[in-house]
């Protein structure tokens, strides 16, 4: 690393707004930490940067660096403990900085194979009033220690690195959440399914056996219905299967993996399924990933819920971003109905996703006139749209 942050003024200013605009538009908690040490690094004129969150056990949870080779870093072990220096950021909220660090009294338990390292930054991260990381910058590049100016822009750094680690945390959370109703709704659907094809299969069975000796006719009917059950079992077992099979969105795109599902859908629920394309804009794999669980959703409800003999399904997908429209000719429900919401999952989770991509939902529904479910996502995030 050889490019040392500016001294102040409008190229700090930009350094730390590029460094600010890439940690928000991370959604996972490693990209994060990953872009707010280099950051660190950056904006301090560091030779290295690590940052670290504890466990509250006396270690770390994470613990990433820049600055060090791979080498380096098998040789110096396994990750630190909250002591010294290190935990001095995590005990108060009191950024530390020192020309150099080995005359510290807190200076102890590095490992032999530690790089050496004089002058230092430590700032804390605080969130509510609570220490939940620290960064810490050492060996100024300039052979000089570090400013107050240093100090400051970190210290702005950490303040934007604790919205970011929230955001982060809240987000991993609502997509737990999210998973846990969708299995949980997949549990219930499982269930109510296969108890009423096996209790079907059950008595068609003791039909069977008792007209076997009296109506071999009637045994070999009731046969034949247990054959279809069975068939008929099978088949919904292979669609709740798809739903826990996401299609491999890295190797094929959004496109060809909603052409498959379609397919799929089509040969287990036999129902008429057209389907559109037009374009081939591909977005990264995780945001493709959100858009096809919610045309899954879209699709599933007009199968199985809808009651539709028709659907047909549209994806564009231009410069401007992809947008997908999933249309029936089922039951139709009304969307504002608060009932509706609250025991369908399935739109709530479908209004999630389409916040989180920073896109639009629309449901068009009404009672006996079908249902159109619209996505729009935008090439590129930029607000969140109800």
């Amino acid at each position: 690393m050889t490019d040392a942050r500016p001294a102040g003024g409008a190229p700090a200013f930009s350094a730390m707004s590029d460094a600010v605009l890439a940690i928000a538009a991370e959604r996972t908690a490693e990209p994060v930490l990953r872009r707010l040490v280099e950051a660190a690094r950056t904006l301090a004129g560091g030779r290295y940067a690590a940052l670290g969150i504890p466990d509250g056990e006396g270690g770390f949870a994470q613990f990433l660096t820049t600055g060090l080779s791979d080498a380096e870093i098998a040789a110096i072990g396994p990750l630190p403990r909250t002591h010294g220096l290190l935990g001095a950021m995590l005990g108060e909220r009191q950024s530390f900085r020192a020309p150099d660090i080995t005359r510290d009294p807190r200076f102890w338990g590095w490992p032999p194979a530690h790089p050496d390292m004089r002058s230092f930054l430590g700032v804390p991260i605080v969130s509510d009033g609570a220490v939940i990381g620290a960064i810490y910058v050492t060996d100024k590049e300039d052979g000089a220690a570090f400013t107050d100016a240093d100090q400051e822009v970190i210290e702005l750094l950490a303040a934007h690195a604790a919205v970011a680690i929230d955001n982060v945390r809240l987000w991993e959370r609502t997509r737990e959440l999210t998973m846990v109703e969708e299995r949980a709704a997949l549990a219930r659907e499982l269930h109510d399914a296969m108890t009423q094809k096996l209790f079907s299969l059950n008595l068609t069975a003791e039909a069977a056996a008792g007209a076997v000796a009296d109506d071999p006719a009637a045994a070999q009917a009731h046969i034949r219905t247990m054959q279809a059950l069975a068939r008929e079992t099978l088949a919904e077992l292979r669609s709740l299967i798809v739903d826990l099979r996401p299609a491999d969105l890295a190797a094929d795109g959004l496109i060809a993996a909603l052409q498959t599902h379609v397919e799929v859908i089509r040969r287990v629920h036999h129902v008429e399924i057209g389907l559109r394309t037009d374009g081939d804009r591909r977005l990264d794999t995780e945001r493709e990933r959100q858009v096809f669980r919610v045309a899954q959703e879209a699709l599933h409800n007009a199968v199985r819920h809808a009651a539709a003999t028709r659907v047909d399904v549209s994806i564009v997908a231009s410069e401007d971003g992809i947008d997908v429209t999933v249309r029936d000719d089922g039951v139709g429900f009304d969307p504002s109905d608060p009932a509706v919401r609250s025991t369908r999952l399935g739109l709530t989770s479908m209004r999630d996703r389409a916040q989180a991509l920073g896109g639009r939902l629309t449901i068009d529904s009404s009672p006996g006139a079908g249902t159109i479910v619209r996505l729009q996502v935008p090439a590129h995030t930029g607000g969140a749209h109800g």
